[in-house]
């Protein structure tokens, strides 16, 4: 069985690591003890000790013949990882070095802006990598296909562990909601304290810390996505940004928390739902499916609802609610 190895992400080799380990458990030994514990030969263990010497991983006895000690790990393992802070610190000095240089060449290249992901598996991974990265904001317009799995519940936990200090808003297109199991996945993301909005969306879209964006080369909600563009700090980035928050602006807040108000509030769940799924735009058989109930259930409800606010058709009654702040925060109505 091989063995694990536990130095290598401070910069020690297999072989370093072996003969330390090795050294660790005989003791003081000469060369040719040494050899003999790790399997190799004296003359192999003679040129590697200059190595193990410069790593603090072992040190000479005084006397003859030749003989080594392993430094205490504890003191090894300290020196390593005081060395690897070191080299990070003079990492980040040269990026940013390295980045006064691209600013005086007159900003990146195009190639530099644009990064191109290819294959279904490829653009999923890319889009969690950039998520999980996300540190202060998360932007998305929501619309199908979907890059990733919503119903795996690791993913999701996950996400929501996260959350933390960083604020998500999503803008969810009416066709978001034709998947089923859309709106439950939705109403979680809501209690774990995303930010849900319905409006026109014209394109998927997610950007993580103003830095970085994700979206799909093409556009076609019948398809999965198989390729997708990543766009790095530049103009075509700002304007991203621009759309999400005019697109913003002009959204209805979802508010998919589950609550149970007074006996006078109104409207009661689930007709706050199904005035919120109207404002969207969408269709009764649509809204039926995601609220699990039938679609002649839905319409005696959207003809209550509209006679209630005075509505002359199912859209103006979604419009109505919306201007009069029934799809809003407050008034028991999350």
């Amino acid at each position: 069985m091989a063995q694990r190895r536990l130095l290598e992400g401070l910069g020690v080799t297999v072989t370093e690591e072996t003969a330390y380990r090795a050294l660790l458990r005989h003791g003081p030994a000469t060369l040719s003890e040494l050899a003999v514990e790790t399997g190799s030969s004296a003359a192999a263990i003679r040129r590697m000790l200059p190595r193990l010497e410069d790593l603090a991983l072992c040190s000479r006895v005084a006397g003859r013949p030749l003989r080594v000690v392993a430094t205490p790990p504890n003191i090894a393992v300290d020196i390593l990882v005081a060395r690897r802070q070191e080299e990070i610190t003079h990492s980040r000095a040269a990026a940013a070095l390295l980045a006064t240089e691209v600013a005086e060449r007159g900003g990146p290249h195009p190639e530099e802006v644009l990064e191109v992901v290819t294959g279904r598996d490829a653009v999923a991974r890319r889009y969690l990598q950039l998520e999980r990265n996300a540190t202060q904001e998360m932007l998305v317009l929501v619309h199908p296909p979907y890059a990733v799995d919503i119903s795996d519940d690791r993913e999701n936990r996950q996400r929501a562990a996260r959350q933390g200090a960083l604020v998500t808003r999503g803008i969810y297109s009416p066709l978001a909601f034709e998947q089923p199991g859309m709106l439950d996945h939705t109403r979680r993301a809501v209690a774990d304290g995303e930010q849900a909005r319905l409006g026109q969306v014209p394109v998927k879209l997610a950007v993580a810390d103003a830095r970085t964006a994700i979206l799909p080369l093409v556009s076609d909600e019948d398809r999965a996505v198989e390729s997708a563009l990543v766009v790095h700090p530049s103009a075509l980035l700002d304007a991203l940004v621009g759309l999400f928050e005019t697109l913003w602006r002009a959204s209805v807040p979802l508010r998919l928390v589950e609550e149970t108000p007074g006996p006078e509030a109104w409207p009661q769940a689930p007709d706050t739902e199904v005035l919120t799924l109207l404002a969207a735009g969408m269709k009764d058989d649509a809204i039926a499916r995601q609220l699990g109930l039938s679609p002649r259930t839905v319409q005696r409800r959207v003809q209550v609802l509209c006679e209630h606010l005075g509505a002359r058709t199912r859209f103006h009654a979604g419009f109505l609610a919306a201007q009069n702040d029934l799809l809003a925060e407050g008034d028991g109505l999350r």
